[in-house]
C-alpha cells in the first residue's frame, strides 16, 4: 500500500537543472515549518540537460522527494497530470520550478483549505485584489492580463487568473476529474471542469516574480493560439456571435444607405449593392445560429463532466473499500485445522456415497 501524506507538491520541470537545488530546498524548508507529512513530486518532462540526474541524486538522500522522468518532452500539462496521478497527499499543490511564486504561497494555500471545509481549490492570483507582479516584462504582463480577462469571460466563475500553475486542490476534488490536455491549456481545462462540476474555488493574492535562472518556456504564439482556441471552444458565441453581429450590422448599414439613395432619387437599380446587403444579413444570421448551437453543445459537454466526476468518485470509493478489505483480511489470523481440534462439519471432505454403496 502506498504511503499516505498530508500534502503533495507537484513541480513540473523541463531543462531546469539550474533551479533544482534552490527549488527543492526552499519548498522543503517551507513545508518543514508545518506539522504536515509531505512529499515533493518532481516531474522531469523529457529534459535534455542533466535535470534527471540531479533529481535522482537528491531523491537518494531525501525520502520526501519522488521523481518521475520520461522521454521525450510531452508538455507541462502532461507532466502535471503525471504528478497528480502519483500524488498520495490529501492536499495536492502545483507550482513552478523557477520559484516564480515563493514557497510560502504553498503553505498559505494549504492553510486556507485546512480552514474552510467547503473549499475545494485555491488559486494563487497576481491579478486579484492584493496580488502583484515584480520585474515581469511589460509585454508579457499585458498579454497575460488580456488573455486571462478573455478566458474569464469564456469559462465564467469570475476567476481573474486561470492560466497560472500555483494552485492547491483537495485530493478528492482533483482526482475526480478526467483530464486530457498536455500543454499549458491544462490549467484552463481544470478550472472549467471544476466550475462545471460545482466545486468551490477561491483566489488568493499572490506575487508573481520574473525568472532568475534558466530559460523561460513562454512562447507567445503557441500559448496565445491554444488559449484563444480553448476560449472559443468553451463559449462559441464569443467568436460566432461577434462575426455574425458584425455582418448583420454591415447589412443594416447598407440597407439604410439604400433607403437614403432611394429617398434622394439617386438609387441605381443596376448596382449589386442590394444583393451584397442581403448576403451580409443572411450570412450573419447563419453564423449567429452556429454560435447558439455551439453554446448548446458546450453546455451539454459540461453536463457530461458532472457524470464523469460522479463515475470517477465512485471508482475512488470502490478502490478505498478494496484496500480496506485487503487490510482487514491480512490482519485476521489464518483459519486452519489445529492439532487436537476436529474440523468443522462444512470443512470436512465430502463422502462419496455412490462408491460406498458399490463396495458394500
Amino acid at each position: 500500500m502506498a504511503r499516505k501524506f498530508d500534502v503533495s507538491v507537484v513541480v513540473p520541470m523541463h531543462n531546469e537543472s539550474a533551479n533544482i537545488p534552490d527549488t527543492l530546498e526552499q519548498i522543503a524548508a517551507e513545508l518543514c515549518r508545518t506539522d504536515h507529512q509531505f512529499q515533493i513530486i518532481a516531474v522531469d518532462d523529457g529534459s535534455t540537460d542533466d535535470t534527471a540526474r540531479k533529481l535522482h541524486s537528491y531523491a537518494a538522500s531525501n525520502d520526501w522527494l519522488t521523481v518521475i522522468s520520461y522521454q521525450p518532452n510531452q508538455g507541462r500539462g502532461y507532466a502535471i497530470r503525471a504528478g497528480i496521478e502519483a500524488a498520495s497527499g490529501e492536499i495536492i499543490c502545483t507550482t513552478d520550478a523557477d520559484l516564480s511564486y515563493s514557497p510560502d504561497h504553498l503553505t498559505r494555500m494549504i492553510a486556507l483549505l485546512m480552514k474552510y471545509d467547503k473549499l475545494d481549490c485555491v488559486v494563487g492570483s497576481p491579478y486579484t485584489e492584493g496580488g502583484s507582479t515584480e520585474d515581469v516584462p511589460p509585454f508579457r504582463l499585458f498579454i497575460s492580463r488580456l488573455g486571462n480577462r478573455i478566458i474569464s469571460r469564456a469559462i465564467g466563475g469570475n476567476i481573474k487568473t486561470s492560466t497560472g500553475v500555483l494552485r492547491a486542490y483537495r485530493r478528492s476534488c482533483i482526482k475526480s476529474l478526467e483530464l486530457f490536455s498536455s500543454g499549458k491549456e491544462l490549467h484552463l481545462e481544470i478550472i472549467s471542469k471544476l466550475l462545471a462540476a460545482g466545486y468551490s474555488i477561491m483566489e488568493m493574492p499572490a506575487t508573481l516574480r520574473s525568472r532568475k535562472k534558466g530559460t523561460s518556456k513562454f512562447r507567445f504564439r503557441a500559448i496565445a493560439a491554444s488559449h484563444l482556441i480553448f476560449s472559443m471552444h468553451e463559449k462559441p458565441i464569443l467568436l460566432f456571435g461577434l462575426i455574425g453581429l458584425a455582418l448583420i450590422g454591415l447589412g443594416l448599414v447598407g440597407g439604410g444607405y439604400i433607403v437614403y439613395l432611394w429617398q434622394s432619387g439617386t438609387l441605381n437599380p443596376n448596382r449589386p449593392l442590394m444583393t451584397l446587403i442581403v448576403l451580409f444579413i443572411l450570412t450573419g444570421i447563419q453564423i449567429l445560429m452556429f454560435g447558439f448551437l455551439g453554446s448548446g453543445l458546450a453546455k451539454l459537454r459540461k453536463e457530461i463532466f458532472v457524470v464523469q466526476r460522479e463515475n470517477k468518485m465512485l471508482e475512488m470509493k470502490l478502490d478505498q473499500w478494496k484496500e480496506t478489505l485487503e487490510t482487514d483480511a491480512k490482519s485476521q489470523p489464518a483459519i486452519g485445522s489445529a492439532a487436537g481440534h476436529e474440523q468443522p462439519e462444512h470443512q470436512k471432505a465430502p463422502v462419496d456415497y455412490e462408491s460406498s454403496a458399490r463396495l458394500g
